[in-house]
């Protein structure tokens, strides 16, 4: 199972619509990208793990699915609608990261 995370880092100043994109903008992505995608979730950032430390992240959101292929074969044809709609929430550039999920719990 591959994994895939989109992570925003928090940026001083910046700007970030938390509602956007947890009912908009993420859940149009597994939309698009289909049957592929066979889990996602939104997160929040909250605080860096220590008593009053501000969150690396802003925001995250995940994908779940099976191969990488499947990944891209649904992003691809569909990637300028996707990045398109990032300004529609943000001004914070996304880091994203494809994993290998190797044990789940």
């Amino acid at each position: 199972m591959i994994k895939v995370s989109v992570l925003y880092p928090r940026t001083e100043g910046a700007r970030f619509d938390h509602e956007y994109y947890r009912s908009r903008h993420v859940p149009m992505v597994a939309e698009l990208v289909g049957s592929a995608v066979t889990a996602w979730g939104v997160e929040r950032g909250l605080n860096g793990g220590a008593p009053n430390a501000p969150a690396v992240y802003e925001a995250a959101c995940w994908f779940e699915v099976e191969t990488e292929e499947a990944w891209a074969a649904g992003f691809g044809p569909n990637a300028d609608q996707i990045l398109g709609d990032i300004a529609n929430y943000t001004d914070i550039t996304p880091v994203m990261q494809v994993s290998e999920v190797t044990a789940t719990g």
